[in-house]
C-alpha cells in the first residue's frame, strides 16, 4: 500500500496514519524493507493492424537519439504525484525505483518497437548519412492519484522526425493508463502501458511521412 506524506492528512487522520504505521512497524520487525526494481518488462510483439503492412511509408532505417526530458528523469527515482491535494509537488517512492532513469527505459523500449515493426536502429555513431533521424523529448512520465485510491500512468514526449537536417515533421503524444493498483507496482505497469501505447502511436505516424529527399 502507497504511503503518503503524513503533511497531506488532517491531525485525527494524521494520529491514525501514525499509529498504523507503528503497527507495521512492529509487525515488520527490525527488518529494513529491500528496495524493489521496476523496468517495462518484456516486449511483446504486437500484431499489425488490418490494413497496415508492406503498403505504409515506415522508413526502411532510422537514427535514434537517446530521449532527452528534465533532470528529474535521468535517475532511478520512481516519482508520484498527488493530485488531490497538491499538483505542483513531486515526491518518490521510498522503497522503489527503475531498473534504469525513464529517458533510458523510454529510449530502449521506442528502439524495439521500431525494430520489431521492421526498421532498422541506428545510433549517432553508426554511418548514417542520408538516414532519417529521430529525436524525442519526454515531457511528463508520472504515476499520478486523482484520489486516494484512483491512479493512473502518464506519459507525455514530443517527437521530432529530421532527414539531412530537414524537419520532416513533429508531433507530440500522450497516453494515460488506470493503475491496477494504488502503489509503486501498479504506477509501472500503468506507466509502461502507456508508453508501449505511446510507440505504437509514433509508428503509425511515421508510417504517413515522406522521408525521400527533396
Amino acid at each position: 500500500m502507497t504511503a503518503f506524506p503524513l503533511r497531506f492528512l488532517s491531525r485525527p487522520a494524521t494520529v491514525l496514519a501514525a499509529t498504523a504505521a507503528l503497527l507495521l512497524t512492529g509487525c515488520a520487525g527490525s527488518k529494513v524493507q529491500d528496495n524493489t526494481t521496476y523496468d517495462f518488462g518484456p516486449a511483446a510483439m504486437r500484431a499489425t493492424p488490418a490494413g497496415q503492412g508492406a503498403a505504409t511509408a515506415t522508413p526502411a532505417a532510422l537514427v535514434v537519439m537517446d530521449a532527452t526530458g528534465p533532470d528529474a528523469l535521468e535517475n532511478e527515482r520512481m516519482y508520484y504525484r498527488l493530485n488531490y491535494a497538491d499538483a505542483l509537488q513531486a515526491h518518490t517512492y521510498a522503497n522503489s525505483r527503475w531498473a534504469s532513469s525513464p529517458l533510458q527505459l523510454v529510449t530502449q523500449r521506442i528502439k524495439t518497437r521500431l525494430a520489431q515493426s521492421g526498421i532498422k536502429v541506428l545510433s549517432a555513431t553508426d554511418a548514417s548519412t542520408g538516414v532519417p533521424l529521430l529525436r524525442v523529448e519526454v515531457e511528463d512520465f508520472v504515476h499520478a492519484f486523482g484520489g486516494v485510491s484512483q491512479s493512473e500512468g502518464q506519459v507525455a514526449l514530443r517527437a521530432s522526425l529530421f532527414n539531412d537536417h530537414r524537419l520532416v515533421d513533429q508531433r507530440s503524444f500522450s497516453r494515460t493508463t488506470p493503475a491496477a493498483s494504488a502503489d509503486a507496482a501498479g504506477g509501472a505497469r500503468a506507466l509502461a502501458a502507456s508508453m508501449d501505447g505511446i510507440a505504437a502511436d509514433m509508428l503509425a505516424w511515421l508510417a504517413t511521412l515522406d522521408t525521400r529527399k527533396r
